[in-house]
């Protein structure tokens, strides 16, 4: 169990990491948004500049989980992010559904790993 930890542990942390960076870096071409409202949500998200906050969260997030000492850490910054990311491809682009759901199992396996830490988070 230990080896798939890692595993899932350094393919979150990678994803999150790279396409973070590509909001500053731009080494990954996106395309045009579309002209529909998953279009409308991107657009805001760009030109209120709240994708860099977002792009930061994933870069900062991606980083602490690849670093194996503060995964839950970066769990916790990333989870937000995770049901963003699930919310916009269920109810608005339902094209990359498939990536999305990765990248939530990994996560929450990893929660699964991690579940003693956020004990006295889930302890009512």
């Amino acid at each position: 169990m230990k080896i798939a930890t890692i595993i899932a542990r350094t393919l979150l942390g990678l994803i999150f990491a790279v396409f973070g960076s590509n909001a500053f870096l731009h080494f990954i071409p996106m395309p045009p948004p579309p002209a529909n409202l998953a279009g409308d949500f991107t657009k805001a998200l760009f030109m209120s500049h709240y994708f860099y906050v977002v792009a930061v969260t994933q870069v900062l997030g991606g980083l602490l989980v690849l670093s194996g000492r503060f995964t839950a850490l970066g769990l916790l910054l990333l989870g937000p992010v995770i049901v963003n990311i699930l919310c916009f491809h269920i109810f608005l682009n339902h094209e990359g559904w498939q990536m999305a759901s990765i990248v939530a199992a990994l996560a929450l396996f990893l929660l699964w790993q991690k579940r003693g830490n956020f004990a006295g988070v889930l302890k009512g």
